[in-house]
């Protein structure tokens, strides 16, 4: 509610400007909005595009949404599903190693991360990193993650079978982590390299800079 709340009042905020300062481009009236609120210039950007998309005002040339680092995008919400997977990931592990079988009810905890650890997340970053941006909706990503999962975890496991480690809990707890890490990590530059080449076009509204 708070965010909404915060975002209605910067969408009036940007209009405010317009009406009030006359800004003579885009990045004028970014450089005031800025000034009135303290919001990150990115933010500000994506509500006036936002703005523009809703037929609230009309820009004569579509700002180009400044190139994020990739440090900068890790901070980002978008980049929330990353930290997200890594940390349930490495707690999977901790707990795979720390919790022994007869250790109740905490071995509960472990079979029900072990369970999301094998079933979804190797599947889900693959996919992500296949599918970078909203190319799917939630229904048919959490779909192909676990029928991605179904299969990466038996060419894991065969794999490791001709391994002097063979089959057993430590490999594969290693080879599932290593390989959800690698697929996360190239889904969140492949991302962030789509995001950041994303560029706007024109378009028509009611009030105009």
């Amino acid at each position: 509610m708070n965010q909404n709340s915060t975002e209605d009042a910067l969408a009036k905020t940007i209009i405010q400007l317009i009406e009030d300062k006359k800004p003579r481009n885009v990045q004028q009236l970014v450089d005031l909005a800025k000034e009135e609120t303290s919001v990150p210039k990115h933010e500000i950007i994506e509500h006036v595009l936002r703005l523009q998309s809703q037929g609230k005002i009309t820009l004569k040339e579509l700002p180009t949404p400044p190139p994020w680092k990739l440090s900068t995008y890790l901070k980002t919400k978008e980049a929330y599903w990353y930290w997200t997977t890594i940390v349930l990931i490495l707690a999977t592990t901790l707990t795979v190693f720390t919790v022994p079988e007869n250790a109740y009810p905490l071995v509960y905890l472990r079979y029900l991360l072990g369970s999301i650890f094998v079933l979804f997340f190797p599947g889900y970053s693959l996919i992500k990193a296949l599918f970078p941006t909203k190319e799917l909706d939630n229904i048919e990503r959490l779909a192909l993650s676990i029928g991605m999962s179904l299969a990466l975890v038996p060419i894991t496991g065969l794999l490791l079978n001709y391994t002097p480690w063979g089959i057993r809990t430590t490999p594969v707890t290693l080879s599932l982590l290593a390989l959800t890490i690698i697929f996360a990590t190239a889904a969140i530059l492949r991302e962030h390299q789509t995001k950041t080449r994303t560029t706007p076009s024109k378009a028509q509204s009611e009030k105009s800079l």
